[in-house]
């Protein structure tokens, strides 16, 4: 089977409407981002963090998976198929897919404050002051915080290397150290940027720049890539 992966940002969340952080009707137009995500934040004032990312889990338990998340999905039956992703929902898993890399972390999970490698599912929507890991440390939501270390980047580098495929979605390539990420495939990889304003600047080599919504785009273009695969 061919590799392909799939790098997705928050636009292709936002189709299932969950709200972006940089748009002009954003998460960030609502909240200061060192107020409720940095280590900063957590340590002046806990109890707003945590309100934070319990009605962000609210939002993320009623979202669906859109139409590009199962068009992913359905990619598996016709390629080895990894979905690096910025987004910490767990929409593209609910779709189907077997293998995602979460950069950013996983907002359905909570981490103790302390022992870092002790991660837990979430049941529900609330994480609270009090729930404490099996060693009695505060559990914070398992998401890397602005100023944090993003842990699976080497990871995500060497997934994407192999790639012969790479289909970007959704995302603005201007976060870093996510934002690099694309370099880091190989340059004849044929390499598909999807989104309804894709910077036309942005030079990866052997790109086609798709300008259109992921909703639309990726499920015509899963079905391109399927029949070519017969």
């Amino acid at each position: 089977m061919r590799k392909l992966v799939a790098f997705t940002g928050s636009g292709i969340s936002a189709e299932s409407g969950l709200k972006t952080f940089r748009d002009s009707d954003g998460l960030w137009e609502e909240y200061n981002v060192y107020d409720v995500a940095t280590p900063e934040a957590w340590h002046r004032d806990r109890k707003l963090v945590l309100e934070f990312y319990n009605a962000r889990r609210r939002q993320v338990i009623n979202a669906k998976p859109n139409a590009a998340h199962t068009a992913l999905a359905k990619l598996e039956s016709k390629f080895d198929i990894e979905i690096i992703t910025q987004n910490i929902d767990d929409l593209h898993e609910r779709a189907g897919s077997s293998k995602v890399l979460h950069l950013h972390g996983e907002i359905m999970k909570a981490q103790s404050t302390l022992y870092r490698h002790l991660v837990y599912d979430i049941k529900g929507s609330e994480l609270n002051e009090g729930d404490t890991c099996e060693r009695g440390s505060q559990l914070r939501p398992f998401v890397v915080w602005f100023g944090e270390e993003v842990p699976m980047i080497r990871k995500a580098e060497e997934i994407i290397s192999q790639a012969e495929i790479v289909i970007i979605i959704g995302t603005s390539l201007q976060v870093y150290p996510a934002a690099g990420l694309v370099r880091y495939a190989p340059r004849d990889a044929k390499k598909y940027y999807v989104d309804p304003n894709p910077d036309s600047n942005i030079s990866l080599g052997n790109t086609e720049l798709i300008n259109s919504g992921a909703g639309i785009a990726v499920p015509m273009l899963a079905e391109k890539l399927m029949l070519e695969k017969m």
